[in-house]
């Protein structure tokens, strides 16, 4: 994933992938969908992700996931 969107760092979040440039690990975005959380509600609880930057992420991660299907 392109490393504007996310980086990866043992020293931060003991190795979480996060959204670049904060301490926020994806994978919270993904439990609040998950946990019927709406994006506002995830975007309102960590203010330091910009709802461009959620939604970037999302939507590399479903082409990710479009390409992994492809290759399968």
């Amino acid at each position: 994933m392109d490393p504007s969107l996310v980086n990866q760092d043992p020293q931060i979040m003991s190795g979480a992938l996060c959204f670049a440039g904060t301490r926020v690990p994806v994978k919270n975005l993904f439990d609040y969908l998950e946990g019927s959380s709406s994006l506002e509600t995830f975007l309102e609880d960590f203010p330091s992700v910009s709802r461009q930057h959620a939604v970037a992420v999302l939507e590399a991660a479903r082409r990710q996931l479009q390409a992994d299907a492809s290759a399968a």
